[in-house]
Formats: structure tokens, sequence, C-alpha cells
């Protein structure tokens, strides 16, 4: 039976090479790799600044931790994405608020998070979902004329661009992760990214125990650093990034052209500002579907097809922040792509003889 798994890190010749070079330097630790690599995924996306991190969510955590973030605040961000984003806002001590998502595009809707603003709140978190920029221009506007922090989290959006302009580069402050199924890895890892010097300063110092020069620690830091290992691993997959990108979005298109034609499925919407990396290649399975989200889940992965939700439960919802008291109540259109989301597999060792068989399986279950 054919094997289409959801996500398929690639890793070549070109990443051990370049790994064994490290080992055998024995300069493990972060070092000059690290070094070239914020520099160039920096100048990549066109920012001044990148800091890299050990992980996607230390990135997070370090952006608001260098924006100075802190207890009473308030922080507007999506319900419907990993609990990391939401997550990093209580690493401050401070409150997620949880506006609602549009339902065609799955990110953060501007409309509602103009209506959580209120004295308290400090900075709006934007997650780029799947790939797809959020409306950048919509935020800037909110931000500006409400005097607030502007955070991207592109943790699946590496790549991306709204009206011609990369992710990452809109907010005072951005973070990217690294992990291995992402559309670039450097197996883990983050980034913290900006064009701010001062924000970009309390970076460097909170991911290296606030030292300033060796032995010399200038305030509470923390050990977040990257390894060169690791930044090895990424400088190579940068290079690749675009044309791995570029296969994405083809693949997406060939799903795109065959599941819109199958009653019951709603391929994934794409603003015609953006460039979609497709991250995640996400339908909607509709109540006219002869079965729901869970079992066509369930069939396609018996013939081969490898499935993921993203996300089964909006962070609302979860135990944790239940605990927290938020009410379920709120946020009704991520609460109700929590039960008809389905992501197929896009990356780019997905085949066209892979999509075909996809959009055949799904058009078999369809009848």
């Amino acid at each position: 039976m054919r094997q289409i798994p959801i996500a398929k890190p690639l890793i070549g010749d070109e990443e051990i090479n370049a790994v064994i070079e490290v080992l055998k330097s024995g300069m493990l630790a972060s070092g000059k790799e690290v070094e070239a690599f914020e520099r160039e995924f920096a100048e990549y996306l066109g920012a001044k600044y990148g800091i890299a991190t050990c992980n996607g969510t230390t990135a997070l955590d370090v952006a608001l931790k260098a924006l100075k973030i802190k207890e009473g605040d308030e922080v507007i961000t999506t319900p419907f994405t990993f609990i990391a984003s939401a997550n990093s806002i209580l690493f401050q001590g401070a409150k997620p608020v949880f506006a609602d998502i549009d339902p065609k595009t799955f990110n953060l809707d501007p409309d509602d998070v103009l209506e959580k603003i209120n004295n308290k709140t400090r900075a709006i978190l934007v997650v780029h979902l799947y790939g797809q920029p959020a409306d950048m221009k919509a935020f800037k506007e909110i931000a500006e004329d409400y005097k607030l922090y502007l955070i991207e989290d592109c943790a699946q959006a590496h790549g991306a661009e709204f009206e011609g302009q990369k992710v990452g580069t809109f907010g005072d402050i951005a973070a990217f992760s690294f992990y291995p199924t992402k559309n670039m890895t450097t197996g883990e890892g983050g980034i913290v990214v900006t064009n701010n010097e001062e924000l970009a300063r309390r970076a460097e110092l909170l991911i290296n125990h606030g030292q300033t020069k060796k032995y010399l620690h200038e305030e509470l830091g923390y050990n977040l650093r990257m390894t060169n290992i690791a930044a090895a691993i990424g400088r190579i997959q940068l290079k690749k990034l675009d044309e791995w990108n570029a296969k994405r979005i083809e693949n997406a298109k060939l799903l795109t052209e065959g599941i819109g034609k199958i009653k019951g499925l709603t391929p994934p919407y794409v603003d015609p500002r953006v460039k979609h990396v497709f991250h995640q290649y996400v339908i909607r399975v509709e109540d006219g579907f002869p079965l729901n989200r869970d079992e066509l889940a369930q069939k396609l992965r018996g013939r081969g097809i490898g499935t993921g939700i993203h996300y089964p439960m909006p962070v609302h919802w979860q135990p944790l922040y239940q605990k927290l008291g938020y009410s379920k109540e709120c946020c009704p259109n991520a609460v109700e792509a929590s039960k008809k989301v389905l992501s197929l597999p896009v990356h780019p060792a997905v085949s066209k003889e892979d999509i075909a068989y996809i959009i055949q399986t799904l058009k078999d279950l369809s009848s």
C-alpha cells in the first residue's frame, strides 16, 4: 500500500556533512555557525536582527520578555493555534485574551480584536496559521491607533508574505520555530527577529544568562542558546526553503483543483494579498460529506494517507485554561473550526502521483 506521511523532514547529504564539520571542529555549543545563521535568516526576511534560541516556544517567551510584558498586562491572541502561543503570555504572568478567528483563513479576526481592547491591553500576538499570513495591514493599523505592541508568531510561516513583504518584519518583534515538521528545520530551534536594536539587545541578554561579556551579568537571563550543530543544519535548510515552499504551493494547487470538485469538502481559502506557504494543507469536512471529520481521517489512514487535526480543541477549552477560569462560550468560529478541520499531506516529498491518489481516495469515500 502507498504510504504518504503527513510530514517528512528533508535531510540530505549537505546537512549531514555540515553537522560532521561542526563535530570535527569541536565547537559544538553556540558560536560562529549560530552567528552566521542568525545573520542569514534575518537577511532572508529583510530584518535587521536575529537571535537564535533552542526552540520556538523559547523564542516566543523571549520576545514577550524583551517587550517587558508583565503581570497585570493583557495580550490579545487567537485560541485556534498550538498552545505555546497563549502559554508564552502566561509565562510573563500576563493574561491571554482570546479573540475569534476568520472562518475562511482561520487567522485572528481584526474586528473581534478591536472588541477585546481595554486599558490593560499591551499587545496583540498574531499567529500566521498554517503558513497563511494574517491581515497585517489591519493589525498594524490597530497597534498604531491604540499604541500596542505587535508580536508575530511565525512558527508555521517561513517565507510567507503579505503584500510582498515577508512575515516577521511587520511587528515590533517576531518568533519562528524550526521544529522538524516545519517548512525548514534545525532539528529543534527557534529565532527571535526584530528591527529594533534595543529589543534585540534585550533578547541577546535573555538567552545567555543576562551576560554582556564573560562572567558579567547585567540582568536575569536564561540558557536558551541554539547550538552550532542546529545552526549548521539551518544554514543549509534556509538555502532550500524557497524551492521547498514552491513545491508546497504547487502541491496545494493540485490538491485544491481536485478537492474543490468533491461535495462536502472545502479546500483552503487563500487571501489574494498573501503568499501562503502551506505548512499545513487544511480542508474543512462539512456536514454534507457522508463521513464526519474523524471518520474520514481514520479511513484515509487506513489507506496509507497520513492526516492531522490542527487543532482538535481551541486553547480556551484546554483543561489548563478551564482551570484558569476561561469561558467556553467565546470564539464560536474557532470552536466550529476545531470540529471540521483536517490536514492532508502537502510537504515537498509528496509527488504528483501521491496527490492523484489522495484525490481519488477522497472521491471514493465521498460516494
